[in-house]
């Protein structure tokens, strides 16, 4: 990546020879891309839609449908280079070695043992290169009995412990439905990733990080685990869980509110006495705030339910916006719940903070994607380009980067090994 407004970017001379797929390990090559690093997305090129699903899955930007319009994957790799390689074919490991040789790191979130089997463990890669760094990311690493599982978004959540906790009290465990974990496994490999980044430039040495998004996940328990451990209460006991109430800390009122329209709602947060006297007073609500029982938490979570329908009865009659000004005007955490739509195309802080920015794509042209939650002042991530196409910077990576000539370039795609 070349320097924006002078400054040069963060991760500028870290190659990321990068194997990952979906969005547990796309999503942290990706940032990492964003920060300046090169990021070669190696993909396999017989089986094409078939190793990353979300190459041809929609969402679509319009009635056009191929391998190349694909928004999922486009949002997940954006500024990254793409390049196809056929690991069957013999001469492809010869390229792959030449690659690993010129890269800081070797990302991938395969299930256990898919680079061992094609000849390319950690042992080998530090033949190659001896400083290299590793990162393999899989649903359970390759430590312990479930090492072997193959696992997907929601059965990380369950295995963790999290489906267990999510819904309301008395019903079953609800789930949360998309793959919220695969984000958090994201997070983990981009740290794990700088951190043996840094190691390296300061003792010479690399390492291979293995990594567990199963496990990753399971430290999102941390509240529940300790109840248990210390306490001996169980998750799930007459009253709980509720997802839409803080035990930890203790909240009331703590909620999801019915707003005026259809399907309108609003969060609300009563972290103190001070917020339950701003809310009694935006709110109209006399004759609770002249109640000295309820001048503390334990007394209102003592009549939680009740004090919702009286909240309720005021939310009801305004907008979720409306709700959310009038409370955070008088200090108290309150926001519409908004649909995505909303958040997306009217949310005044989504625009002036540039969270969906625009990139061009060398097919779908101009499409929206995830943007970056932090700002570097002097680093700033850099979000322009779309998704690699499949294979379209295989002459700029075969060729400028490893120095094949365009005729064994060619001779090698006419070959099926790139």
């Amino acid at each position: 990546m070349t320097e924006t407004n002078g400054r040069r970017p963060a991760l500028s001379g870290i190659r990321i020879c990068d194997f990952t797929g979906q969005l547990a390990g796309a999503g942290a090559t990706k940032a990492l891309a964003m920060f300046g690093a090169q990021v070669i997305r190696v993909e396999d090129r017989l089986r094409q839609g078939q190793w990353d699903i979300f190459r041809g899955n929609g969402p679509w930007m319009d009635e056009r449908r191929g391998i190349n319009l694909g928004g999922t994957f486009n949002n997940h790799n954006v500024e990254k280079m793409g390049v196809t390689l056929d690991m069957r074919k013999p001469e492809a490991s010869d390229i792959l070695r030449e690659l690993i040789s010129v890269s800081d790191v070797v990302a991938e979130n395969f299930s256990k043992g898919v680079l061992d089997r094609w000849g390319f463990s950690y042992d080998e890669m530090v033949k190659i290169k001896p400083d290299i760094i590793y990162v393999s990311n899989c649903g359970f690493g390759h430590i312990g009995p479930y090492s072997e599982y193959k696992t997907w978004g929601p059965i990380v959540q369950a295995v963790s412990g999290l489906t267990f906790q999510s819904g309301l009290a008395g019903m079953p465990p609800a789930g949360w439905g998309y793959s919220f974990m695969d984000h958090t496994g994201g997070y983990h490999m981009a740290i794990a990733i700088l951190m043996a980044i840094y190691h390296r430039n300061r003792t010479g040495v690399g390492q291979w990080v293995d990594m567990s998004c199963s496990d990753g996940a399971a430290a999102l328990n941390g509240p529940a685990v300790l109840d248990y451990t210390v306490n001996g209460i169980p998750t799930r006991r007459p009253g709980n869980p509720d997802s839409n109430r803080s035990i930890y800390p203790r909240m009331a009122p703590h909620g999801i509110y019915r707003c005026a329209g259809e399907d309108q709602w609003a969060a609300v947060a009563v972290r103190n006495d001070d917020d339950w006297a701003a809310l009694c007073e935006t709110m109209g609500l006399h004759d609770l705030a002249a109640d000295d029982s309820l001048n503390s938490v334990e007394g209102r979570i003592e009549i939680h339910d009740a004090l919702d329908e009286r909240i309720e009865e005021w939310t009801e009659k305004r907008t979720p916006m409306q709700v959310m000004k009038l409370l955070q005007d008088k200090g108290v955490p309150a926001a519409a719940v908004q649909h995505p739509e909303d958040r997306i195309e009217h949310d005044p802080n989504t625009r002036a903070w540039g969270l969906f920015p625009t990139v061009e794509h060398a097919e779908m042209g101009r499409a929206r994607v995830d943007g970056m939650a932090v700002k570097l002042s002097e680093t700033p991530a850099v979000i322009e380009k779309g998704a690699p196409t499949l294979g379209q910077h295989n002459s700029e990576v075969y060729g400028d980067i490893l120095g094949m000539s365009t005729d064994t370039v060619r001779e090698l795609t006419d070959e099926g090994v790139i």
